[in-house]
């Protein structure tokens, strides 16, 4: 029983810990890492989210999670987005395998965003595929 709660526990001290306030008295917070398959899961229950897809335009294009909207890690800096007015929603964020997801995480964690969950690459993905734009 303990090998399967001290995990959970160990997360969880994780988590909180990288949410607490730093010494400028602002909100520190981290972006969540889980695989493919609990990002999946978790999808199907939650009901306002976004799903970004960080890889170049001609990748999405060839086949991306149904669903996605696709938004370059390169093309994210230190610019407001847009297509992403809402700091607080949940963002589920994906690339091939995981590199510039977590990239994209950071930046976005930097821009302000609040509720990102980064959840590896498509190649780790079994579902159908959407092709085109």
């Amino acid at each position: 029983m303990l090998k399967r709660i001290l995990p959970m526990l160990l997360a969880m001290i994780f988590v909180l810990a990288g949410c607490g306030e730093s010494d400028d008295g602002l909100q520190d917070y981290i972006y969540e890492n889980i695989s493919m398959s609990e990002g999946i899961d978790r999808m199907k229950s939650d009901k306002d989210y976004i799903l970004l897809d960080v890889r170049r335009a001609d990748e999405f294009e060839a086949g991306h999670i149904p669903g996605a909207v696709n938004i370059p890690n390169e093309e994210i800096g230190t610019e407001e987005i847009p297509s992403l007015p809402d700091k607080a929603k949940t963002i589920y964020i994906y690339c091939r395998s995981g590199n510039r997801s977590r990239q994209a995480a950071d930046k976005l964690l930097a821009l302000g965003y609040t509720n990102i969950i980064e959840f590896g690459g498509i190649i780790d993905y079994t579902g159908e595929l959407e092709y085109g734009k």
